[in-house]
């Protein structure tokens, strides 16, 4: 079998500065409190009392204005803000983003409305379709864009995305976009509060142009350059386990490629319907300049079709995305929890890192012996690298939430993880698996006295 070992050649890693994340996050409120401050700024409090509807209604807009920005902001995939936060945390704060925003933006639908029918004199439904058929823009804005942006929401939903295939889910979340530019005539013909004065137009125009050169600089430019730059092909295709195949690719120029075991990027291969739909996949070997590896189990049509593709095939690819690295590492002991196909990552990552013998521990779940991914490939780091290695087989407890097999169940999971590992708390902890199975893992390593700050995990949810 293929394997990809590190070199002495000296590569291109992603950085991360820690006050990246500071002026991300003080940038993000300080457009939310410039914005209250525009409304202020326009008489927006004294009006509260005389026209109370439309007052409100002018705030939640511009408030859900904002957000709208931002959450486009957030999934630019802008490289120092993305290794900053991680897709996680990133998603999570999208998701919050966009909820409110939209929630923001049917309560300003309602309350303009009704506050332009208290001042005009006139009923609900007649002033809503005056709204919607006299006013510049707001027939783009009110139909076309809030349905657009709440199919976005309401396939955001965890019920609706349980339903939805990653691709087709990704799909439909584009359409964010197309919400986000058919609000923007109706803001600049009809706001008020985006043209009231030369400072509130300059700071809009700055927001949206800032917004849409984001996604098109990270989100197509980059993307564009990088693929152009490295030419990914596969190189071999090599089944793993049943169900499971690792692809192997070569290119150019892969030692200025930044990217980290850990990281995972979008791929997409030309090859049968549906290639250009994007699957995120994680290297399962460090990367050495050579040549990349990246493994994936049989969960759909996407990963199915990797196991058919020929040497050759061009692979296109977005990233390196992902915060699992050893960037946020904090102390030099590591301890690897792995699920599944959660393996992938940490076992690049268990090739990459600096250690000596005994300051690496992996414990490795899976259902049966079969499904031990890389048994092979870890236990031979074991032996050259002195890492400890504790495979978790069989079913877990149906009692109680467990990240250990059910022959453990008696004994809480903090107890077993200090005694196997009792200098638990001088670890940094990563975790990749399946959701209930990584909370599992995280609570147990909070009770075992593991910072917060030392506990870094990537979830396969989206």
């Amino acid at each position: 079998m293929s394997t990809t070992t590190l070199t002495t050649r000296r590569l291109a890693r992603p950085t991360v500065r820690g006050w990246w994340r500071d002026i991300a996050g003080l940038t993000a409120w300080a457009s939310v409190l410039f914005v209250v401050a525009l409304w202020v700024s326009g008489r927006g409090l004294q009006d509260l009392t005389t026209d109370f509807f439309t007052s409100t209604g002018r705030l939640t807009g511009l408030l859900s204005a904002d957000l709208l920005l931002l959450q486009l902001l957030l999934m630019a995939r802008i490289p120092w803000v993305e290794r900053s936060y991680g897709q996680d945390d990133l998603a999570r704060r999208h998701r919050i983003a966009g909820f409110t925003s939209i929630t923001l933006l049917a309560a300003h639908l309602v309350l303009i409305t009704l506050g332009y029918a208290a001042t005009d004199g006139s009923g609900v439904l007649g002033e809503t379709w005056t709204l919607v058929t006299t006013y510049p823009g707001m027939l783009l804005a009110a139909a076309a864009g809030t349905a657009a942006l709440g199919m976005v929401a309401v396939t955001s939903m965890r019920a609706a995305r349980r339903r939805l295939r990653y691709e087709s889910w990704h799909l439909l979340h584009l359409y964010a976009y197309l919400g986000a530019g058919l609000a923007l005539p109706h803001q600049l013909w009809t706001g008020a509060d985006f043209t009231a004065s030369p400072v509130a137009t300059a700071f809009w125009w700055t927001a949206y142009a800032a917004a849409a050169g984001a996604v098109l600089v990270f989100r197509v430019g980059r993307p564009v350059w990088l693929n152009a730059r490295h030419r990914l092909v596969v190189e071999e295709v090599v089944p793993e386990a049943p169900g499971v195949v690792s692809v192997y690719l070569r290119g150019r120029d892969l030692d200025r490629l930044p990217t980290a075991a850990g990281q995972f990027c979008i791929w997409r291969f030309p090859a049968g319907p549906g290639w250009t739909r994007g699957k995120p996949l994680s290297l399962s070997a460090a990367p050495d300049g050579h040549r990349l590896r990246i493994t994936a189990k049989d969960l759909g049509p996407g990963s199915r079709r990797l196991a058919t593709l020929q040497p050759g095939t061009r692979a296109f690819f977005e990233g390196p995305y992902g915060r699992l690295t050893g960037t946020v590492r904090k102390g030099w002991k590591i301890a690897l929890f792995a699920s599944g196909i959660g393996i992938t990552p940490l076992r690049a990552l268990l090739e990459e890192l600096p250690y000596q013998p005994g300051e690496a521990v992996l414990f490795h779940r899976a259902g049966r012996p079969a499904d031990l991914l890389f048994r092979h490939e870890l236990d031979d780091l074991a032996a050259r690298r002195g890492v400890r290695i504790h495979y978790l087989l069989g079913p877990r407890p149906h009692h109680r939430p467990s990240w250990l097999p059910a022959g453990y169940a008696p004994v809480p999971d903090e107890h077993v993880l200090r005694h196997l590992v009792p200098d638990i708390a001088d670890h940094d902890v990563y975790v990749c698996g399946p959701d209930a199975w990584i909370d599992a893992v995280l609570d147990s390593a909070r009770r075992a006295g593991v910072p917060a700050d030392r506990v870094h995990s990537e979830r396969f949810a989206w």
